[in-house]
């Protein structure tokens, strides 16, 4: 049997977890999944909407019966399990080097087009 505080905390966890791994952060679980967009993979993506789904009729204590419990947990494992698999320091690790390529690209460049610039004039 689903109840409230069950979804709550389940909302709660993954939310906070959301923060911790994406570093999104949302007054509801709903707002924090519009904010990762396309952070997220489709699938987990339409999983964390059932789960606000959920949070949003758990408000009301006969609305909450419309939710299995099944699927409200198979849907909390499997963002957890996507979540727990994200490496933060890996994630900064690549955004950081993929800048450093890009300005090593555009500077290489630059180079080629001033050597070639002072070829065409004759000054090379």
């Amino acid at each position: 049997m689903l109840d409230q505080k069950d979804v709550q905390n389940k909302v709660l966890k993954v939310q906070l977890e959301m923060q911790a791994k994406l570093g999104v952060q949302g007054r509801d679980l709903d707002q924090a999944l519009r904010r990762a967009g396309r952070r997220l993979p489709r699938g987990v993506r339409k999983q964390v909407a059932t789960l606000a789904k959920a949070a949003f009729y758990a408000r009301n204590p006969k609305m909450v019966r419309r939710f299995e419990g099944h699927e409200v947990q198979a849907a909390y494992d499997a963002v957890m399990a996507h979540l727990d698999s994200i490496d933060v320091m890996e994630d900064r690790k690549d955004r950081v080097l993929g800048i450093a390529g890009a300005i090593a690209f555009n500077l290489l460049s630059v180079m080629v087009a001033f050597i070639f610039y002072l070829w065409w004039r004759g000054y090379v």
